[in-house]
């Protein structure tokens, strides 16, 4: 009874001890902003996730293939984030966090439970929190898919410590619903029924190879061929939801063109550089230096000697594991965990530029911690100083990691930092200086021209380079360049809809608008949801004398995307110029039920509000026009306005005199004030 309260003391302590170590390495990114890497499309620019849970944004989430993903957790663990903590990035930041600290305690303790030894599976817990490769996972918002994809599944794993003890169907039914949440997270989990299958041997010791019982495995023991095919056949149901989440995956990735094509990168390239990335993380496990974001894939330019090197090296440590398999069955079993449960993610199915990624290794490298815990604790079991080396070790270790993971941690305060680090630590890594330019393009446009062309001779036919600098040129007025860099991103890429509609932007810039209304129309053909393209399209056919189809237009947005405030403003701007008034009020009350603050909305709305008499509410809409954009010249002459109409010459005169002194060529200011002055000495007459 003594040891057991002493036991769960220590579970406490070493519970609490990761909690604030976590906090220590992790605290810095409470503070960080969004790093403008896929935030956009997770968070900050997504109109669906901005609706938040609601029967529409329900439906996307599970049908969408946004992003190149199937992951409706994610989408909705997201749509929280926004609804509670809105466009704040500190919150989404705790979100993450929060879910480190819950894997890290989740492991330890599932660990402890299955193995019983309390000291290593605390050490190994404490890697799996405090190592540097892990920052990723957790620094940046838009992997919010990983840490909640493993939450699922180390659930997954409690869930079948329990079933093992005491089977049953509802034990069993709660293993295949965590795997499942895991799944509609990220697709990673799907080698998880095999994880369990190597849990079944150590430290579950559900399968041996003796002809004896092992008395202490809760859930028995089968023997042989005939017992691992009983242990095999319990998984089967595990694969209905992992077969339904590949194929889901794999489609939503290549509708997007994630999947690269054998020409891209053939398969003979693709091997060679999962040998070499399966030895890579190994070495940046043990010594995690020149840690970057983004690591461009070497395609075929890998040394044979590296390549038949890492074969040798993974054959090696196979055999090894196999020959100590009686002795020393964590080795199997974390090798095994290691380099199966990164196959989704080595790059046979090739998706994206990458040739690595830190993030991938969040799961995997616990089968290698576990290797090295126990392996080191067994090495000095015997001798006499075992334990305290082996404390001092840890201590080192920890300590080491805490302060490199803290280092990395900084370089995720905003998307310049972290790609100069990219830049820095790697080589032509054309896409981290594409991305430093797209990061250093709000504050400094020079720069961001320079990290685009330092791309583009790294890589001349980058379209995505080619694109984003057209887009600062036309920020710094040159257009006709600007158009000539989108016709090449369009040689290379003839269906790229981003390029296409800013073509179209650029023409309007030259009011060249029978060329803008061409490239609009091809943009929208290209993808009629995409948004800009097909609002750009309506503005348009409007601008060219086409206001029927132009409205119609902004209809068929505003059905598609329900939420979008600016479609509803330019469908009742265009409704109200055509005289359609009651549906153009219709539709500012919409977009301003969508976005509260939107003033051009609440100033047109106390427009037709003012013309048809309603003075009272009119004025409560410029009102908040003002309150929002406290700069609005003309929302302070039409409160002028309102107050005029009521008799209160004095309080009109303020306002007239304010939108004058905010905008001094305001002449509709000018002129009413003229008339107050003229009627009040009227009145005095």
């Amino acid at each position: 009874m003594a040891n057991a309260k002493r036991n769960s003391r220590m579970v406490l302590l070493v519970s609490l001890y990761l909690v604030v170590a976590i906090f220590v390495a992790y605290m810095q990114v409470i503070r960080f902003d969004f790093v403008g890497y896929d935030d956009e499309l997770y968070v900050t620019e997504n109109i669906h996730v901005q609706e938040g849970v609601t029967y529409s944004g329900l439906k996307w989430v599970f049908t969408t293939s946004y992003s190149g993903n199937w992951h409706p957790l994610t989408w909705l663990s997201h749509m929280l984030d926004y609804r509670l903590y809105g466009l704040n990035p500190a919150g989404h930041h705790w979100t993450n966090l929060g879910f480190h600290i819950a894997n890290t305690l989740l492991l330890f303790y599932i660990l402890y439970v299955m193995s019983g030894a309390l000291w290593r599976s605390a050490f190994v817990a404490a890697l799996f929190a405090l190592h540097p490769l892990h920052v990723e996972s957790v620094a940046w918002v838009s992997e919010r898919k990983d840490v909640l994809s493993t939450f699922f599944g180390l659930l997954m794993i409690f869930a079948y410590c329990g079933y093992v003890k005491k089977p049953g169907f509802k034990r069993y039914l709660l293993v295949i619903t965590f795997l499942s949440f895991g799944l509609m997270a990220k697709s990673m989990l799907v080698t998880f029924p095999f994880v369990l299958l190597l849990l079944d041997y150590w430290p579950l010791r559900r399968l041996q190879f003796r002809n004896h019982r092992i008395s202490e495995s809760g859930g028995g023991s089968y023997f042989g061929f005939q017992g691992l095919l009983r242990l095999i056949l319990e998984k089967i149901p595990l694969f209905i939801p992992v077969a339904i989440s590949c194929m889901l995956t794999f489609l939503a990735q290549k509708s997007v063109g994630a999947v690269k094509t054998l020409d891209a990168i053939p398969l003979k390239s693709r091997v060679a550089n999962a040998l070499v990335s399966y030895i890579t993380y190994v070495f940046k496990a043990v010594w995690p230096g020149k840690l970057a974001v983004f690591y461009p894939h070497p395609g075929n330019t890998l040394e044979v000697w590296q390549v038949l090197g890492s074969a040798l090296l993974i054959s090696i440590a196979t055999f090894l594991s196999i020959r100590s398999l009686r002795k020393y069955p964590y080795i199997l079993v974390g090798l095994f965990w290691y380099l199966g449960t990164l196959i989704p993610v080595i790059g046979l199915v090739q998706v994206g530029g990458q040739a690595m990624a830190d993030r991938y290794t969040y799961i995997p490298l616990i089968g290698f911690f576990i290797i090295i815990v126990w392996g080191f604790s067994d090495l000095l079991a015997k001798w006499r100083y075992g334990k305290i080396v082996l404390s001092v070790f840890a201590v080192m270790v920890l300590s080491g990691f805490t302060a490199k993971t803290f280092f990395q941690a900084s370089h995720w305060k905003n998307g310049i930092t972290l790609f100069e680090n990219a830049v820095n630590v790697t080589k032509n890594n054309y896409t981290s200086q594409n991305n430093l330019g797209t990061a250093l393009a709000s504050v400094d446009i020079d720069k961001a021209i320079f990290h685009y062309k330092v791309a583009l001779r790294m890589k001349p036919d980058y379209a995505v380079a080619l694109y984003n600098l057209g887009n600062v040129l036309i920020k710094k007025g040159r257009v006709d360049e600007a158009i000539d860099y989108y016709h090449k991103a369009l040689h290379i890429k003839p269906d790229y809809v981003e390029v296409l509609n800013n073509l179209g932007n650029a023409f309007v810039d030259k009011k060249d608008y029978d060329k803008a209304l061409f490239y609009f129309t091809e943009a929208f053909k290209m993808d009629p949801r995409q948004i800009d393209a097909s609002n750009n399209l309506a503005n348009m056919l409007f601008v060219q004398g086409k206001p029927n189809e132009a409205i119609s237009q902004y209809k068929e947005i505003v059905k598609t995307y329900p939420e979008d405030a600016d479609a509803h403003y330019n469908l009742a701007y265009m409704l109200s110029i055509q005289g359609m008034l009651d549906e153009a009020v219709l539709h500012y009350k919409e977009s301003l039920r969508i976005n509260p603050k939107y003033s051009k909305a609440h100033y047109n709305l106390g427009n037709i509000l003012i013309n048809e008499g309603n003075t009272k509410e009119a004025f409560a809409h410029f009102a908040e026009a003002i309150k929002f954009k406290p700069d609005y010249a003309p929302a302070y002459n039409k409160i002028g306005v309102t107050l005029f109409q009521q008799g209160k010459f004095k309080k009109a005169e303020v306002f007239f005199l304010k939108a004058i002194q905010i905008d001094p060529n305001c002449s509709e200011a000018r002129k009413n004030l003229g008339t107050l002055k003229r009627t009040k000495k009227s009145n005095k007459t």
